[in-house]
């Protein structure tokens, strides 16, 4: 019983050891602290519009008919699409794009109305600023609407039905319910922001770990670890200590990003309290463990802010939510597994965003748990090395 007691007052040591020096340290509290607490609340601002509306587009009306200005005033009506400017050519329009006053041109040629009147087809050239998608979504899809629109009045108006049965059937055949799955807005945000906070839980541990470990480095703190390294089990007690410091304090983090922002700012947020558990450990104890591994590497603190900050986009591609997975070479496939963000994002969105149980994320949990095994043992000899090479100097 006393080496029981004994083992779990080291390990609580090693806890308190490791929180007090995080704590102390400025630049690692910035990261740990205030940046999981204020970086999902921005991001999740930033989107909270979920589509954009009111893009502003500039006209080219050479036709100058009814028919011509209706079209633009149905556009100017919509919810997605403001008219902003009437140009008299495409150079002056172009000129505006190019100052991004406007994201896109709508030119009505000079027989637009002469061949509707003669029963030919017209045309409607739409240009867009392609450098953003959502605005060419926004004025692409509001154009076509409004086309749509104005052709099945046309079609009405040459059929000579008598009822409002057979107009319908004139104008739609065809009757398609557009009905969104998951992602009931269609927003920009319910569909890229869940795989984002899942990626600053590792991010920030990679971030608070380097530092702190990149600090221990330079101020030779691992010197306080050795009367314990020594003891019978010393190496078990350092890292179960280390291990269980930095899990309970991400456990909190990950509730705040995970479950308390998205209520804040009312996204889809569809899971259950027993998956997120059991999804929450394994994420949690292989983030940890890369983190420790990779801390090895760290030998200054201003080094791990330049390869977290340059590896987070390249995160986001290769876990398979911002561009399909199918699309991804599959050489790039397998290296994402290196990573615990890959699993945790496909895990994460399967159970927050698509409804999902447990059971749908069992390949995910898989990777997650040998990840953490995986990388648990080599934090394990990562961390015999550092102390080991503080005892020789």
């Amino acid at each position: 019983m006393n080496k029981i007691r004994t083992f779990w007052e080291d390990t609580a040591r090693v806890w308190l050891h490791e929180m007090r020096d995080m704590f102390k340290d400025e630049g690692a509290l910035l990261f740990v602290i205030l940046l999981p607490l204020a970086y999902p609340i921005l991001y999740s601002w930033i989107y909270n519009n979920e589509v954009v509306r009111d893009v502003p587009v500039a006209v080219v009306d050479n036709s100058h008919s009814q028919t011509s200005r209706e079209f633009v005033r149905h556009v100017d009506a919509s919810s997605d699409v403001r008219v902003a400017a009437y140009c008299n050519n495409l150079e002056e329009a172009s000129r505006l794009v190019g100052k991004q006053e406007v994201y896109g041109i709508i030119l009505l040629p000079e027989d637009f109305d002469r061949n509707l009147g003669r029963m030919q087809q017209a045309h409607v050239s739409v240009y867009c600023n392609m450098g953003l998608m959502l605005t060419y979504k926004a004025i692409f899809q509001t154009c076509t609407a409004v086309a749509a629109d104005m052709n099945s009045h046309i079609q009405i108006a040459l059929s000579g039905n008598y009822t409002n049965r057979d107009d319908q059937l004139t104008t739609q055949p065809m009757q398609i319910t557009d009905v969104p799955i998951f992602n009931n807005t269609g927003g920009y945000g319910n569909f890229i922001l869940p795989g984002v906070l899942v990626l600053i839980i590792q991010q920030v541990m990679l971030l608070g770990v380097g530092i702190a470990y990149g600090t221990s480095h330079e101020k030779r703190r691992f010197v306080r670890l050795i009367p314990m390294y020594e003891r019978r089990f010393g190496l078990a007690r350092i890292m179960v200590g280390r291990t269980m410091g930095f899990f309970v304090l991400f456990l909190l983090i990950s509730a705040w990003v995970l479950l308390a922002v998205p209520r804040l700012f009312h996204f889809v947020q569809i899971l259950h309290a027993r998956d997120f558990a059991l999804f929450i450990v394994p994420y949690l104890l292989s983030c940890i463990g890369f983190a420790i591994t990779f801390s090895y590497f760290v030998r200054k603190r201003e080094n791990v802010m330049l390869l977290v900050v340059f590896t987070s986009v390249h995160f986001l591609f290769m876990s398979g939510v911002s561009w399909p997975k199918s699309n991804i070479p599959e050489m790039w496939q397998w290296f994402s597994w290196l990573f615990p963000s890959t699993f945790g994002i496909q895990g994460f969105i399967k159970l927050n965003t698509l409804g999902g149980v447990f059971g749908d994320i069992l390949p995910e949990i898989k990777g997650l748990w040998m990840q953490a095994i995986v990388y648990g043992a080599l934090a394990t000899v990562v961390t015999r090395w550092q102390v080991k090479r503080v005892m020789e100097k």
